[in-house]
């Protein structure tokens, strides 16, 4: 199991029309109680600009992952040539927008901190560093977009994680996993994420578990 994004580019891309929706909306002369509130509108240069650059970014992130699980097999085959391995495999954004029909009618939706859980879609709902992981089955589930959750969800932010827990406490909670287990990846220690089994019955009207995978070793970084 392995996650790749977009590199930085999604975010720069993210930035630079956030920037250039603020300025349209200034020269337009609307005056927003928020400038965050800021929009571009469809149909208009800069929103068909943003979705060519939105897609190319998933298309992207979508490549990193193919070259990287390639590299992997090869490794695995190489190590052990006997090994068998299907020709199968589930690959879910999370964080992007689609172009999607729900409730009758055409939208752009955002998946942020979801992916896609269509009735029969297979998903990857990984926990943290020292906890199991999820492969499920959507489905689909019109109340909430037929979405679910990408995975655990911060139970804190970084900074926070790093001024709670001691590098004692990371090397304790990761016991049974090979693992880093130094200062720089305590902001990623199991305990600064919610409890999986606890956000897996939260949604277990929107999947179901097909596989339970327990972690042996994570590589960060």
């Amino acid at each position: 199991m392995l996650h790749s994004g977009s590199r930085n580019v999604g975010n720069r891309i993210g930035q630079y029309f956030i920037a250039k929706a603020k300025e349209e909306i200034e020269q337009a002369g609307l005056n927003l109680a928020d400038r965050d509130l800021a929009w571009l509108g469809e149909g208009t240069q800069s929103f068909n600009d943003y979705v060519e650059a939105v897609g190319w970014a998933q298309d992207y992130a979508r490549s990193n992952r193919d070259v990287m699980m390639g590299a992997v097999l090869k490794v695995l085959h190489e190590t052990w040539p006997d090994i068998q391995t299907l020709d199968v495999a589930v690959n879910c954004h999370h964080n992007y927008v689609e172009r999607e029909e729900h409730f009758g009618e055409r939208v752009w939706l955002t998946r942020k901190g979801a992916v896609r859980a269509g009735k029969g879609e297979l998903g990857i709902i990984p926990g943290s560093m020292g906890a199991k992981s999820f492969i499920v089955r959507g489905k689909g589930n019109p109340e909430a977009f037929e979405s679910c959750s990408h995975g655990a969800g911060r139970a804190m932010s970084r900074s926070a994680a790093k001024e709670r827990f001691t590098l004692e406490d990371h090397i304790a909670a990761t016991s049974h996993v090979e693992c880093r287990k130094d200062s720089g990846v305590i902001d990623e220690t199991p305990m600064a994420y919610k409890d999986i089994d606890a956000v897996m019955a939260a949604q277990s009207d929107l999947v179901e578990v097909v596989h339970t995978l327990r972690q042996i070793v994570c590589v960060k970084g």
